[in-house]
């Protein structure tokens, strides 16, 4: 028999029909509004404000939302992690766009968060209310706690770190992160302290470029063949959006390149 999220709403004595179940997916702005969207190290403050931002339109948000929201965040395909349950106290603002609701975290379902997973078999709708939402299936109840994203510029990997964030289920947020973002990054060989300055552009995010690294400890630059990986610490240099001309990036890599003087003393070629 397939437990259903409709086993976790009765275990903490929620009546569907009194909660509004939401889905937050990473975008960099919210609706068609311009305004600030969900990314991966999001904060939990940040995530309150985003969610408590909705529209005036009655057919896109209910004109009487119930008491209770519970929030998921979206992990890909057909995935939704648990983030938190917030009561609902009512209407603050409301600008006939924009509505803001006064939302207070509850302790709802608090032992069950960023640790339940179900499945999301709709990805277009992002608000159902709970009584359809306790037929979806529970897919995972997570070790509590994985580790927080610590945001691009303090992220600092060995390279079995390296191997660990692009494999494990725990570091699913930090690998949404890297995806979203083209850049520059640096790997040093802790063995002796010589530097390389790479570039992740075009169609290769952080993430995919990385991904390289980990599987094969050189992502195919000749410059790293035959090193030792076990000694590599990668981090960011400087991160873009993906969208940022091809042109922007590479004076951003020459830029590091000649700044850390890594052709002359690193383990740059060119």
């Amino acid at each position: 028999m397939t437990l259903t999220f409709g086993s976790m709403l009765q275990s903490a004595d929620i009546d569907p029909a009194a909660a509004l179940v939401l889905r937050h997916a990473h975008v960099q702005s919210h609706d068609d509004g311009g305004l600030p969207g969900l990314h991966a190290d999001s904060t939990p403050a940040e995530i309150l404000a985003y969610t408590a931002e909705q529209a005036s339109d009655p057919r896109l948000f209910p004109a009487q939302p119930p008491p209770l929201w519970i929030v998921f965040v979206r992990e890909g395909g057909d995935r939704a992690r648990l983030w938190s349950v917030l009561e609902n106290r009512g209407e603050i603002t409301n600008d006939g766009k924009l509505r803001t609701f006064d939302l207070v975290e509850s302790d709802r379902l608090s032992d069950l968060r960023d640790r339940l997973v179900i499945g999301w078999p709709s990805p277009r709708n992002w608000r159902i209310n709970a009584g359809t939402a306790a037929t979806y299936p529970v897919l995972e109840i997570a070790d509590a706690a994985p580790p927080r994203f610590p945001g691009f510029d303090s992220l600092v990997l060995d390279h079995a770190r390296l191997r660990a964030v692009m494999r494990e289920h725990r570091y699913a947020a930090w690998r949404t992160a890297l995806e979203s973002v083209i850049g520059i990054y640096l790997i040093t060989d802790t063995s002796d302290g010589r530097q390389y300055v790479g570039k992740a552009d075009g169609l290769d995010s952080i993430r995919q470029r990385w991904s390289e690294y980990a599987t094969n400890g050189h992502g195919g630059n000749v410059e790293l063949r035959g090193l030792d990986p076990s000694h590599f610490r990668f981090s960011l240099l400087r991160v873009f959006d993906p969208s940022s001309p091809r042109r922007v990036i590479d004076e951003a890599e020459s830029h590091f390149k000649n700044a850390l003087d890594t052709r002359r003393h690193g383990l740059n070629r060119n």
